[in-house]
């Protein structure tokens, strides 16, 4: 692929990850977050090896325009973050949306008048200072369109991001892949966020029928949305699925859990909100996810 010009807004975990990536594999890149950053950023691979690169950084729209922009903001601040930007965007221009939950997505990509994809991501990575991210872990990324269109931008960027380090699928399914994403993390980060856990501390007695019965409730929600979980049916395969993961991210704390005990707003609306209102629409009861939303929106 040419070298392009990538606009990177947010520049959190994910945000510095993909610009590092891009940046070496040759790619023109400009960070955009809300207070200045270091111009020089260091990425710490999982192997351990260092590579401290030189990364354009603004703290508002650039000159110019660029081939793609990448939203990697948290998903309460993807709204507004597009908004700030939105009049310096020829219409034509692709936007990539990296948020988790299924909030921001659909609002988006009814918004915005060019390309719209939305990418969802296992790669693991957190921000060590200011001038430094580590990709923690190695992992896999799916990109596409809500609608199952675009497929040849799909296509190109995946193999551009495959390329730099990234390993990326074009998918045509990414709305089930999103909420599927979305029924996993309801059942684990609200709750270890509320009680202040690691992820394989639900499996302890005082948590788990909790847990069971918020993947109960999602999984019927699901089930009305025409999702399935990614291997198995119904309610066992949710359920296999969620404490799959909590087995294997057990000595993991969960970024909401990190956004808690730092201060900071979670994305606990994006992941609740749309299964609390899926479940109004098809007239189902939940009271486990409405209580923990509203605990959480109390928090």
């Amino acid at each position: 692929m040419p070298r392009q010009t990538h606009w990177i807004i947010g520049p959190g975990a994910i945000g510095r990850l993909l610009a590092l990536r891009l940046v070496q594999h040759g790619q023109r890149v400009m960070l955009i977050g809300r207070r200045p950053l270091p111009g020089h950023q260091t990425l710490i691979t999982p192997e351990g090896a260092a590579s401290t690169l030189e990364v354009t950084t603004r703290t508002g729209p650039p000159q110019g325009f660029p081939d793609v922009v990448h939203l990697t903001t948290k998903a309460y601040a993807a709204e507004a973050a597009y908004a700030a930007l939105a009049g310096h965007l020829p219409a034509h221009t692709p936007l990539v949306l990296w948020q988790n939950g299924f909030h921001s997505q659909p609002r988006l990509s009814a918004r915005h008048p060019g390309p719209v994809l939305c990418a969802t991501t296992t790669e693991g990575a957190y921000v060590e200072a200011d001038d430094r991210v580590v990709h923690a872990g190695h992992g896999d990324t799916a990109i596409g369109c809500l609608d199952g269109g675009h497929t040849v931008l799909a296509e190109s960027l995946a193999g551009l991001l495959s390329d730099a380090g990234l390993p990326t699928r074009a998918v045509s399914d990414i709305r089930q892949r999103l909420w599927q994403k979305l029924a996993v993390n309801a059942a684990i980060n609200p709750l270890v966020a509320r009680y202040r856990i690691r992820n394989g501390e639900l499996r302890d007695a005082r948590y788990r029928k909790e847990v069971e019965g918020i993947i109960a409730e999602v999984a019927e929600v699901m089930q009305a949305e025409g999702i399935a979980p990614p291997a198995g049916t119904g309610l066992e395969g949710w359920r296999a699925l969620v404490w799959k993961v909590v087995e294997a991210t057990a000595a993991n704390r969960a970024s909401m859990l990190q956004d808690v005990l730092a201060g900071r707003p979670t994305e606990h609306e994006a992941i609740l909100g749309p299964l609390v209102s899926a479940a109004t629409c098809h007239g189902l009861a939940t009271p486990q996810l409405e209580a923990l939303l509203a605990t959480m929106n109390g928090h």
